[in-house]
């Protein structure tokens, strides 16, 4: 009997809600595990992940064709922000932003992408978040109307 067989790589990117900056040094660990236990949980595999203060980068093989890309982005800001309330991590409620950007990649482009999700503190003080994400947009060609992005305050 044939089997399906796939190999994409996505990178997905979302905020915080207003940007505010919750994801200190001394949580972001936490987060970032629970997140990879996530995408483990739903059969994906996470290459890289860097939690930013106020937003987050996640590399990632699309391995289960079973769950959309949308949905499991769902799930993950869902499971991730009640982890966060409950445990308290955040002196105030946490919440992410609503919407995500998801970039695809190839094989060929994998080890350049995750060196740049785990080199995020170093490239973030030579890019603002609004800056990155409109390159992102603008490299894959992708349209977008300015009031439809997250909210950006830099």
């Amino acid at each position: 009997m044939p089997n399906t067989y796939t190999q994409i790589y996505i990178q997905l990117v979302f905020a915080t809600k207003g940007r505010e900056s919750k994801i200190t040094n001394l949580i972001r660990d936490e987060i970032e595990k629970y997140i990879c236990g996530i995408f483990n949980n739903k059969g994906q595999k996470v290459l890289a992940i860097y939690a930013n203060p106020d937003h987050i980068h996640i590399f990632f093989s699309y391995k289960n064709l079973q769950i959309t890309i949308s949905d499991l982005v769902k799930i993950v800001k869902i499971e991730s922000t009640n982890f966060i309330n409950e445990k308290k991590l955040t002196l105030n409620h946490f919440a992410w932003q609503q919407g995500y950007g998801a970039f695809s990649y190839g094989k060929s482009q994998k080890e350049k992408v995750v060196h740049y999700i785990l080199n995020q503190e170093t490239h973030h003080k030579k890019k603002s978040f609004k800056q990155e994400y409109i390159e992102f947009l603008n490299a894959f060609e992708i349209e977008f109307k300015d009031e439809y992005l997250f909210e950006f305050y830099d």
